[in-house]
C-alpha cells in the first residue's frame, strides 16, 4: 500500500499541472492525465480512474516518474513543420588530384 502522503503529494502536483495547462491554454478542455503504466500500477491506481474531478488517469507511452496533461486541443497548430533537406553522402563525380611533393622536400619516413 502506498502511503497517503505520497498520494497527497501526487494529487497536489497533478492539480498544479492541470491548473498551469488551463491557465496557458484557456480554449482547451483538459480531460485526463497520462502516466506510465508502471507508475499507475506502482501507486495502486487503475486505468480510467477519476483522479481529480472530471480528470481520468490513462496510461501512455511516457517515461516513469513523469505525467502529461491530456486535452482536446492542438498544441502544435501554430508551429510549421520544417522541411528536412536530404543530402547525398556520396559524391556523384570522383575528383582526383595528383599528389606531388614539393621540390626539395625531404623524403617521407615510414611510421614507427
Amino acid at each position: 500500500m502506498v502511503p497517503a502522503s505520497k498520494i497527497a503529494a501526487l494529487l497536489e502536483r497533478l492539480s498544479q499541472g492541470v491548473a498551469a495547462h488551463d491557465r496557458e491554454n484557456p480554449d482547451h478542455h483538459t480531460w485526463g492525465i497520462g502516466m506510465a503504466h508502471f507508475d499507475i500500477e506502482r501507486l495502486g491506481l487503475e486505468q480510467g480512474e477519476e483522479i481529480l474531478p472530471g480528470i481520468v488517469l490513462e496510461p501512455d507511452g511516457g517515461m516513469t516518474g513523469q505525467f502529461r496533461i491530456l486535452c482536446d486541443g492542438q498544441h502544435d497548430s501554430g508551429v510549421e513543420e520544417e522541411e528536412e533537406e536530404i543530402l547525398d553522402a556520396v559524391a556523384e563525380q570522383e575528383l582526383a588530384y595528383p599528389v606531388e611533393r614539393p621540390a626539395g622536400a625531404p623524403p617521407l619516413q615510414p611510421p614507427l
